[in-house]
């Protein structure tokens, strides 16, 4: 019998449990600390109501976090249909999916949203690498690195092209790209900004760094199976 084999299994079990219970924790303060700016949008949010809800900040960030419940069912669902076809990892494959999607979506949808004057101020473009940095502040800069922070912590984990610090990279600065030029060419009375792009992949290249064991335990995997068993002789 293998000791070490048999004490791992607990160990992780108990690790995994302590890292849900962080996070639980974690999300749960920043909702404690935000919650008033946050309860002013949920009269409109819970009514349904386009204006002041899915058009505001706050409106976007309750709703994210009101759907939370629902992408954890969804993870469960699609984990529970893979563990029965018998894929491994069913998991941390449903997580890293669900997880992209929805710690992405609604933070370019609030990059894609409209300033004061549509269509009507020209399109504006700062080139100029660390002038704009100085007056984002500090919510600035903290909300540009969570941008593509999911894409980056989840995408190397569902596929493992991905599971490189180079090519998590590239996907940060290529999806950051194609938003600053989609606020450029709809003229949506937004700033492109060269900083926005850094920050944005910054945030990406970070967390791809926080879930580095997880993608490369993920890669490991997916070689072991693809690798030929070797042929037997005699």
């Amino acid at each position: 019998m293998n000791l070490d084999a048999s004490l791992s299994a607990p160990g992780r079990r108990a690790r995994r449990i302590a890292g849900l219970g962080l996070l639980v924790l974690g999300v749960a303060g920043g909702v404690y600390v935000v919650r008033r700016p946050l309860m002013m949008s949920a009269p409109r949010c819970m009514a349904g109501q386009w204006h002041g809800c899915f058009d505001t900040f706050n409106g976007v960030v309750l709703m994210t976090l009101v759907a939370l419940p629902l992408s954890a069912l969804v993870v469960c669902a699609l984990a529970y249909r893979r563990r029965a076809a018998g894929v491994a990892s069913a998991w941390r494959l449903s997580l890293a999916e669900v997880g992209m999607v929805h710690g992405t979506v609604p933070f370019v949808w609030l990059i894609l949203m409209p300033g004061a004057e549509p269509g009507v101020a020209p399109a504006r473009v700062s080139l100029v690498p660390l002038r704009d940095l100085v007056t984002m502040g500090t919510l600035g800069i903290t909300g540009n690195l969570l941008v593509f922070a999911s894409l980056g912590a989840f995408a190397p984990v569902r596929f493992t092209a991905l599971a490189s610090l180079p090519r998590i990279l590239a996907l940060g600065a290529g999806c950051s790209v194609l938003v600053e030029t989609a606020q450029y060419v709809l003229r949506l009375d937004r700033v492109s900004s060269v900083d926005d792009v850094l920050v944005n992949t910054a945030g990406a290249v970070l967390a791809g760094l926080a879930s580095r064991r997880w993608w490369r335990t993920t890669a490991r995997a997916e070689a072991g199976r693809e690798r030929p068993e070797p042929a037997l002789v005699g």
